[in-house]
Protein backbone atom coordinates (compact mmCIF):
# COMPACT_ATOMS: atom_id res chain seq x y z
CA UNK A 1 0.00 0.00 0.00
CA UNK A 2 1.35 3.15 -1.12
CA UNK A 3 1.14 5.06 2.48
CA UNK A 4 3.43 8.33 1.97
CA UNK A 5 1.54 10.39 -0.76
CA UNK A 6 -2.23 10.90 0.56
CA UNK A 7 -3.59 11.97 -2.69
CA UNK A 8 -4.45 9.70 -5.19
CA UNK A 9 -3.54 9.38 -9.18
CA UNK A 10 -4.85 8.68 -12.39
CA UNK A 11 -1.80 6.06 -12.75
CA UNK A 12 -3.15 4.68 -9.11
CA UNK A 13 -6.51 4.64 -10.68
CA UNK A 14 -5.27 2.76 -13.69
CA UNK A 15 -3.95 -0.04 -11.76
CA UNK A 16 -6.24 -0.39 -9.14
CA UNK A 17 -9.22 -1.09 -12.16
CA UNK A 18 -6.37 -3.51 -14.25
CA UNK A 19 -5.05 -5.27 -11.20
CA UNK A 20 -8.69 -6.20 -9.81
CA UNK A 21 -9.44 -7.27 -13.18
CA UNK A 22 -6.48 -9.42 -13.49
CA UNK A 23 -7.54 -11.18 -10.16
CA UNK A 24 -11.30 -11.57 -10.46
CA UNK A 25 -10.46 -12.57 -14.00
CA UNK A 26 -8.62 -15.38 -13.21
CA UNK A 27 -11.36 -16.21 -10.00
CA UNK A 28 -12.89 -19.23 -10.96
CA UNK A 29 -16.09 -18.06 -9.40
CA UNK A 30 -16.34 -15.35 -11.64
CA UNK A 31 -14.55 -15.97 -14.85
CA UNK A 32 -17.48 -17.00 -17.14
CA UNK A 33 -19.17 -13.90 -16.48
CA UNK A 34 -16.60 -11.53 -17.29
CA UNK A 35 -15.25 -13.64 -20.32
CA UNK A 36 -19.04 -13.67 -21.38
CA UNK A 37 -19.63 -9.75 -20.77
CA UNK A 38 -16.29 -8.43 -21.68
CA UNK A 39 -15.10 -8.52 -25.17
CA UNK A 40 -12.61 -5.41 -25.08
CA UNK A 41 -10.73 -5.12 -22.11
CA UNK A 42 -8.92 -1.95 -23.06
CA UNK A 43 -12.25 -0.40 -23.50
CA UNK A 44 -13.58 -2.10 -19.95
CA UNK A 45 -10.76 -0.68 -18.10
CA UNK A 46 -10.84 2.93 -19.60
CA UNK A 47 -14.76 3.16 -18.97
CA UNK A 48 -14.14 1.68 -15.12
CA UNK A 49 -10.82 4.22 -14.75
CA UNK A 50 -13.16 7.04 -15.55
CA UNK A 51 -16.10 6.02 -13.55
CA UNK A 52 -13.10 5.64 -9.73
CA UNK A 53 -12.08 9.07 -11.61
CA UNK A 54 -15.23 10.56 -11.12
CA UNK A 55 -15.84 8.64 -7.71
CA UNK A 56 -12.10 9.69 -6.66
CA UNK A 57 -11.41 12.89 -8.29
CA UNK A 58 -14.35 14.37 -8.98
CA UNK A 59 -13.63 14.50 -12.60
CA UNK A 60 -16.65 13.97 -15.31
CA UNK A 61 -15.33 11.78 -16.97
CA UNK A 62 -17.87 9.38 -16.43
CA UNK A 63 -21.89 9.92 -17.20
CA UNK A 64 -24.31 7.02 -16.67
CA UNK A 65 -24.81 4.46 -14.27
CA UNK A 66 -22.99 1.21 -13.80
CA UNK A 67 -26.50 -0.25 -12.29
CA UNK A 68 -28.19 -1.25 -15.62
CA UNK A 69 -25.19 -2.79 -17.44
CA UNK A 70 -24.83 -5.05 -14.84
CA UNK A 71 -28.69 -6.62 -14.30
CA UNK A 72 -27.93 -7.96 -17.53
CA UNK A 73 -25.65 -9.77 -16.41
CA UNK A 74 -25.94 -13.74 -15.11
CA UNK A 75 -24.74 -12.50 -11.29
CA UNK A 76 -25.90 -14.80 -8.38
CA UNK A 77 -25.81 -12.90 -4.72
CA UNK A 78 -22.76 -14.63 -3.78
CA UNK A 79 -20.54 -13.00 -6.75
CA UNK A 80 -20.47 -9.70 -5.17
CA UNK A 81 -19.16 -10.85 -2.12
CA UNK A 82 -16.30 -12.39 -3.99
CA UNK A 83 -15.93 -9.12 -6.13
CA UNK A 84 -15.54 -7.05 -3.04
CA UNK A 85 -13.32 -8.93 -1.40
CA UNK A 86 -10.94 -8.88 -4.80
CA UNK A 87 -11.60 -5.09 -4.40
CA UNK A 88 -10.96 -4.43 -1.35
CA UNK A 89 -7.71 -6.75 -1.30
CA UNK A 90 -6.84 -4.31 -4.47
CA UNK A 91 -7.76 -0.52 -3.06
CA UNK A 92 -5.86 -1.41 0.07
CA UNK A 93 -2.46 -2.90 -2.04
CA UNK A 94 -2.72 0.29 -4.35
CA UNK A 95 -4.40 3.47 -3.51
CA UNK A 96 -3.38 5.68 -0.07
CA UNK A 97 -5.23 4.04 2.83
CA UNK A 98 -7.40 7.17 2.68
CA UNK A 99 -8.56 6.71 -1.11
CA UNK A 100 -8.50 2.69 -0.16
CA UNK A 101 -11.21 3.25 2.13
CA UNK A 102 -13.18 5.91 -0.07
CA UNK A 103 -13.18 3.57 -2.97
CA UNK A 104 -14.02 0.26 -0.79
CA UNK A 105 -17.26 2.41 0.87
CA UNK A 106 -18.31 2.96 -2.44
CA UNK A 107 -17.99 0.00 -4.04
CA UNK A 108 -19.72 -1.56 -1.03
CA UNK A 109 -22.75 1.00 -1.18
CA UNK A 110 -23.00 -0.45 -4.80
CA UNK A 111 -23.23 -3.94 -4.40
CA UNK A 112 -25.56 -3.59 -1.50
CA UNK A 113 -27.60 -1.53 -3.68
CA UNK A 114 -27.39 -3.55 -7.06
CA UNK A 115 -28.01 -6.63 -4.57
CA UNK A 116 -31.66 -4.58 -3.60
CA UNK A 117 -32.19 -3.82 -6.91
CA UNK A 118 -31.70 -7.32 -8.67
CA UNK A 119 -32.65 -10.19 -6.07
CA UNK A 120 -36.07 -9.35 -4.95
CA UNK A 121 -36.14 -11.65 -1.91
CA UNK A 122 -32.91 -9.69 -0.48
CA UNK A 123 -33.17 -8.14 2.72
CA UNK A 124 -30.00 -5.85 3.47
CA UNK A 125 -31.36 -5.92 7.22
CA UNK A 126 -31.75 -9.79 7.43
CA UNK A 127 -28.18 -10.75 6.11
CA UNK A 128 -25.96 -8.26 8.18
CA UNK A 129 -27.75 -9.77 11.43
CA UNK A 130 -26.82 -13.04 10.02
CA UNK A 131 -23.23 -12.04 9.49
CA UNK A 132 -22.27 -11.68 13.11
CA UNK A 133 -24.61 -14.40 14.91
CA UNK A 134 -22.73 -13.36 18.09
CA UNK A 135 -24.64 -10.00 17.99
Amino acid sequence: MNTENTEVTEQQIAELVRRFYENAAADDRLKAIFDGAIHDWDDHHRVVENFWSRTLLNTDRYQGSPYPIHTRLPLQIEHFDIWLAHFRQTAREVLPAEAAERAIARAEHMAESFKVGMFFDYNPARTSSCANPGD
